[in-house]
């Protein structure tokens, strides 16, 4: 047998295993918030009626006057967002497998992040108040006052990053703005590897000699003064009030922040006839929003 055909029985062998390159797989955030179902051009998830205070009786016989609560009405906007993916046939066959399902499962780790980038960017955004929507409510990014929502960059050191003075700074401005912390409403905080690591750094957070219990779970900073710690490198970064660059650490409770759904993930898997070699397409498709219910059970903290 002549050995000159023996190259055309060679064959390329392709990995029958498909993995997923490192990535944010599930929502971090979505258990940590309020959620609701909605249709429409917007939604109000919540009317809001605010504190009002009593009046001392001065006189005998007065009248009585009539003391009207404030109120208030938040929306939410739907965003939509997709995510087509097309896989050529013949790639479909050099790999030996049908790899559409993890091509889905991979978007679906994409929606899960975008639901976690809606949520953090509410944090900070304007709010729509009002009876149709007409007040917007800024968050602000000045330290004004020792009660604003912004925790200075300087606060523990000048810019500095996330370290203990901040950390309880964050709770104490939430307790003078009577969210009660010591009743029901637990506080979360976000933070990225950088903000991780300073804490990492902290004596007064890795040491048993300042807590009644560890706080390191497999190496992770997971709760330190009542509040759980979850990682995310969403986390955007602004203009703090020191004129530089710093990430922003929201640290909230659950009735502070809000996610709407409008449409959960939608997916079709479908043959492109319309394109040559008849692809596949596995096209995702969610549509949602959130925003901030009440600034005052939201802080800042500003890290560098």
């Amino acid at each position: 047998m002549s050995g000159v055909n023996v190259p055309s029985h060679y064959f390329t062998e392709f990995s029958r295993n498909i993995d997923f390159l490192v990535q944010q797989k599930n929502s971090r955030f979505g258990n940590w918030v309020e959620t609701g179902n909605h249709s429409g051009e917007k939604a109000s998830p919540v009317d809001q009626i605010g504190k009002i205070e009593m009046q001392d009786i001065i006189g005998r016989f007065e009248p009585i006057g009539r003391v009207d609560s404030p109120a208030s009405r938040r929306w939410v906007f739907p965003i939509s967002s997709d995510l087509p993916q097309l896989l050529d046939t013949f790639d479909a066959l050099k790999l030996l497998t049908d790899p559409k399902s993890k091509y889905v499962e991979n978007a679906h780790f994409a929606v899960n992040r975008r639901k976690d980038r809606h949520i953090i960017t509410g944090f900070f955004a304007d709010s729509l108040t009002g009876v149709n929507a007409g007040t917007t409510e800024t968050f602000g990014t000045a330290l004004t006052t020792a009660s604003g929502q912004n925790v200075s960059v300087g606060v523990g050191g000048a810019a500095s990053g996330l370290n203990i003075p901040k950390f309880r700074e964050g709770l104490r401005r939430l307790r003078e703005n009577d969210v009660a912390l010591d009743d029901g409403e637990d506080p979360y905080m976000a933070v990225t590897a950088n903000e991780h690591d300073d804490l990492l750094g902290e004596i007064q957070v890795t040491s048993l000699d300042f807590n009644d219990k560890p706080v390191l779970v497999n190496g992770k900073v997971t709760e330190f003064l009542g509040t759980k710690i979850r990682h995310t490198q969403l986390l955007g970064t602004g203009t703090d009030d020191a004129a530089g660059t710093s990430t922003m650490v929201p640290l909230w409770v659950k009735r502070g922040m809000y996610y709407g759904t409008w449409q959960s993930q939608v997916t079709d898997i479908s043959q492109r006839k319309d394109l040559k070699g008849l692809p596949w397409q596995a096209y995702v498709m969610m549509t949602g929003g959130a925003t901030r219910l009440e600034k005052e059970r939201v802080i800042r903290i500003w890290c560098r």
